[in-house]
């Protein structure tokens, strides 16, 4: 199909297409029309590239038997422009899996709790996901690509969705694992970083020293140092500061309390030291605050 302005019809149903032999999809580099999709490419060898609303694709599997297939996720949502670039001569062995945007929909819907992976993933035009499939896949691949004899019409459709649907599945499975084992490190020091907050915020009344704080949450000085400043934007010294100057602010606004009183609060044992600090985090002196 040449290019043209009209959009493409979008099929209701999961598509499964197979190519062992030509090294291109296509012997031109026209620009087509496609429909949003979620698209599953496994490529079991050869080399693809191509342009998608002129953001450039490109996987290579290899030949013979340096190959080492490959799988492309691909979130097309919406009507988009296609463009393949046609650079090499290797014959491909190859299966292209798609689900139309209904089907998108549903995999993306909003749910409860965090957001997973896969909404996230489905939330973005031309997001992507590659990965070397396993065993598995690759035994599921080759019985796409080689049916048993005697297979045709439905039966042969069958046979393909239902494997079509098992790499999907699985190709899916594979981007949630990467996503959380990627997150699993950002997740255990956002969780260190709120218990050494949260002992913080429990004395806030009496002196500690980092070396309490990091025993008190298991960690090393170091550690805890790096994960509440990554985590947090600031020390958890300037952390203890900004919340006792807080207190002190309340202390002044709603209680009524002295300078000396307030500084006390604060921690500090000159006035004029906590009046200085105070200004610098609040742009005003505490007597102003006074109530």
């Amino acid at each position: 199909m040449k290019h043209t302005d009209i959009k493409p019809d979008m099929p209701a149903h999961l598509f499964v297409g197979v190519m062992d032999g030509p090294s291109t999809c296509t012997p031109d580099e026209q620009v087509y029309d496609i429909w949003p999709k979620f698209l599953t490419i496994v490529l079991l060898q050869g080399a693809q590239h191509f342009l998608i609303d002129n953001a450039s694709f490109q996987i290579d599997a290899g030949f013979g038997d340096r190959c080492e297939p490959v799988i492309l996720m691909l979130n097309v949502a919406r009507y988009a422009k296609l463009r393949f670039i046609n650079e090499s001569n290797v014959p491909l062995r190859k299966i292209n899996i798609s689900a139309p945007l209904p089907w998108i929909e549903k995999l993306a819907q909003p749910g409860s709790g965090e957001p997973s992976p896969l909404r996230s993933f489905f939330s973005h035009h031309l997001a992507q996901f590659t990965f070397r499939p396993g065993k598995h896949i690759l035994t599921v691949a080759e019985q796409i690509m080689t049916p048993p004899a005697g297979l045709d019409g439905e039966l042969l459709s069958l046979h393909r969705h239902s494997r079509g649907l098992t790499i999907m599945s699985e190709a899916c499975g594979a981007l949630t694992q990467e996503a959380v084992e990627q997150a699993g490190p950002k997740l255990l020091k956002r969780r260190q970083a709120e218990r050494i907050r949260d002992h913080v915020l429990a004395t806030l009344d009496r002196e500690v020293t980092i070396k309490e704080i990091a025993e008190a949450v298991g960690m090393s000085v170091s550690a805890a140092q790096r994960a509440f400043r990554d985590c947090f934007g600031t020390t958890v010294f300037g952390f203890i500061r900004d919340q006792r100057l807080a207190r002190a602010a309340v202390a002044l606004n709603e209680e009524g309390a002295t300078i000396a009183q307030a500084a006390f609060i604060a921690g500090y044992s000159d006035p004029s030291h906590f009046s200085s600090a105070f200004k610098r985090a609040y742009g005003t002196p505490p007597s102003t605050r006074r109530k």
